[in-house]
């Protein structure tokens, strides 16, 4: 069985994109669209369902799209009711196509307001709706980090929750109003590298031992600078990487072309490593050197010759040690 651990519903019906306009945009909250089954069918099965069939993925850990959560936007009652309904819908997915995808939910997240904030809604959709993660935006300010590392003590409460509800968190940020970054290619993967060092830098695997982070696209420039990190743990005396962060933090496979898939895995140990798209997501066009889809990262994987076992280990194995809810 192959498991994509990255996936967003990035063609959701055109009603729901309208209502988080309207919303924005209004004085008072509109009524939400009543969507039917056979849109959100048309939604899927012609896109991101096809492009699975096509590529040989059985099951996508899917979550609502990362750069609409948007969490810099309104009040705090706005990104709540954005929330429910994006993870709604991704609700509803599941239930129309419960091999195919599992549920992730999008936080309420919003500047200056306390993460224990979002307890309530990872409850809400773990234990009502069956879904088997979160997306954790470091940074819901848009761009401009007003809030505390994701190590400071500020945020023990939502992981004190994650590990009752044995669940982990792929840390995602969403789009920036910063003009100095670019959201998908500046920073998503300064943010990746960002949290990485943040782990590094402090004891919060210690304070949480069962704690599970998934940093993805590949892991920013984490793997591809493996060196600094380890030289940086050892000049600020911390404990070596493997066992200071490696047992608790994981990368996806989210890199688009086929040398850097080779040098994250010839770098980073196979234990920690899941397959991972991001389709339908930020790469969409077909690679001009190969003529076959950037985010097509199946054939990078295959093409690096595992053994059977490991590769068992990357395609299924890890995402399941990962994320126990999805049940073996």
């Amino acid at each position: 069985m192959i498991i994509d651990c990255h996936g967003h519903y990035t063609t959701v019906p055109q009603a729901h994109t309208d209502w988080r306009k309207a919303q924005l945009s209004s004085e008072s909250t509109p009524a939400y669209p009543n969507i039917s089954d056979d849109e959100i069918r048309e939604s899927i099965e012609g896109s991101q369902l096809r492009l699975m069939r096509e590529r040989g993925v059985d099951l996508t850990i899917f979550s609502p799209r990362a750069s609409a959560m948007a969490h810099h936007e309104g009040t705090e009652e706005i990104s709540r009711q954005w929330a429910e309904a994006c993870n709604d819908l991704i609700h509803r997915v599941t239930r129309l196509y419960p091999d195919n995808f599992a549920g992730v939910c999008q936080l309420p997240q919003s500047p200056g307001v306390p993460i224990a904030n979002s307890i309530g809604e990872l409850r809400r959709c773990v234990e009502e709706l069956g879904f088997v993660g979160c997306n954790l935006n470091p940074d819901p300010s848009g761009g401009h980090w007003t809030s505390a590392p994701l190590t400071d003590r500020s945020w023990y409460p939502f992981y004190e929750a994650m590990v009752e509800l044995d669940v982990p968190a792929m840390v995602h940020v969403s789009a920036v109003t910063n003009p100095n970054f670019h959201a998908t290619g500046s920073a998503y993967l300064n943010a990746d590298t960002t949290a990485f060092m943040q782990f590094m830098q402090s004891d919060l695997f210690k304070d949480f031992p069962d704690l599970r982070m998934i940093i993805p696209h590949g892991g920013g420039a984490v793997p591809y600078h493996w060196g600094r990190f380890r030289g940086l743990a050892d000049m600020l005396d911390r404990p070596p990487l493997a066992e200071s962060v490696m047992r608790n933090v994981f990368f996806d496979t989210c890199v688009y072309h086929q040398p850097g898939i080779n040098l994250l895995f010839e770098v980073i140990d196979l234990d920690n490593l899941m397959f991972g798209s991001e389709m339908v997501g930020a790469v969409r066009g077909i690679d001009p050197t190969t003529g076959h889809y950037f985010d097509d990262t199946r054939r990078y994987v295959e093409a690096l010759g595992l053994t059977d076992p490991d590769r068992a280990r990357v395609f299924e194995g890890n995402a399941r040690r990962v994320y126990p809810r999805l049940g073996n």
